[in-house]
């Protein structure tokens, strides 16, 4: 193959691949026959977080959680409830993580501030600990001429060192 046919061949596949769409793991029993719902039905699954996967959305996983929340999702909207009422449903069953994008809330204001105000409270005591050692330090009385003959003899030195 020369190196025309060759280029010509790499952009046809490109050229397909760009067209082609991503259908995810929705099997084909999982579709709803009306087009209108299963677009909304994709919609909310795309913003639903496979649990055991945990970041990859329901549509994209294979796993048989992922699976048993597309048929809700889809059950949800068939039974009429808008998409809010569909993901309301699914958050209250399996709490805001089943969100890939999780609403700010205290107890995330948490998860992701508390770490930083851990390492800000540990900093400060390091640095009150640091300052206590140092004054202590200065604060000690100079050893007697006995004491440094002593730690002369303890160190090895011999007396007299």
């Amino acid at each position: 193959m020369n190196a025309t046919a060759r280029a010509t061949l790499i952009a046809a596949i490109i050229l397909v691949g760009s067209f082609a769409t991503n259908a995810g793991a929705v099997q084909p029993d999982e579709m709803l026959p009306d087009p209108v719902l299963e677009a909304r039905a994709r919609d909310i699954s795309a913003d639903l977080r496979c649990l055991v996967c945990q970041n990859q959305s329901i549509d994209d996983s294979n796993a048989d959680l992922a699976r048993d929340l597309r048929v809700i999702v889809r059950q949800r909207l068939t039974a009429g409830d808008s998409d809010n009422q569909v993901v309301e449903y699914v958050v209250a069953r399996y709490g805001d993580y089943v969100l890939l994008n999780p609403p700010m809330k205290g107890i995330t204001y948490m998860l992701w501030y508390g770490p930083a105000g851990l390492f800000l409270i540990a900093g400060l005591a390091l640095f009150v600990a640091a300052r206590r050692g140092r004054r202590r330090a200065e604060s000690a009385p100079a050893l007697s001429a006995d004491e440094k003959k002593r730690v002369s003899e303890l160190l090895g030195g011999g007396p007299g060192s």
